[in-house]
């Protein structure tokens, strides 16, 4: 079975409202066995729209990573990012 690749490119307009939803999506990630491969750090824009915050979390399927994402604590974070930023968040199925 592939793994599934959480892949979210965000600019942070409020962080504060941002803090809460990045500590309660954490959790939400480690409760669905998520890895967290890249988080913050260096952004090189090469071509397109880039964005400031960019992450990559591995799932060991696409079916654990819409679990986490449709989870209920998953979604109580989400609350937290709406209208704290822009998102563009997408699953990747690994080859």
């Amino acid at each position: 079975m592939p793994k599934a690749y959480w892949i979210a490119h965000v600019t942070v307009t409020d962080p504060d409202p941002y803090a809460l939803y990045a500590k309660g999506a954490t959790e939400a990630f480690e409760k669905h066995g998520a890895r967290v491969l890249a988080r913050g750090g260096e952004v090189v824009g090469l071509e397109g729209e880039s964005r400031p915050r960019n992450v990559i979390i591995e799932f060991d399927s696409m079916e654990a990573a819409r679990a986490c994402y449709d989870s209920a604590e998953y979604q109580a974070a989400r609350e937290h990012r709406i209208g704290a930023g822009d998102a563009q968040i997408m699953l990747l199925e690994g080859v």
